[in-house]
């Protein structure tokens, strides 16, 4: 039987830690990438909808009484819209919320797609 070394029974511990750490699984729950629920309720007399689009990077079509209002995935997960730019939050609805308390009343206009 050969001699067992320093070396040897370090690599043979890192292989069995690294075979006995089991890769995480994907659930269905992670079928659309983690993305938000779709919502639709009446937010203050307003109208906000929200679902996933299936896009690439996470997309999510919100519309404010029928109006698209774009809103965008940062990199750390939070969410902003073209209205509430610089204050992010934590999903679509709450970014539907954001811009319905920032516009007061104000009707949503469309944004040009260029």
């Amino acid at each position: 039987m050969p001699e067992l070394t320093r070396r040897t029974a370090l690599t043979a511990t890192a292989a069995l830690a690294a075979g006995s750490i089991a890769a995480p699984r994907a659930s269905a729950d992670d079928h659309h990438h983690g993305s938000p629920e779709a919502f639709d309720e009446v937010y203050r007399g307003r109208r906000i909808r929200g679902r996933a689009t299936g896009g690439h990077h996470g997309g999510h079509l919100v519309t404010v009484d029928g109006v698209e209002l774009h809103v965008m995935r940062n990199a750390d997960g939070t969410w902003i819209s073209v209205v509430s730019h610089y204050d992010p939050v934590p999903t679509p609805r709450a970014a539907a919320r954001a811009a319905v308390d920032e516009l007061q009343g104000a009707r949503l206009l469309p944004f040009p797609a260029n």
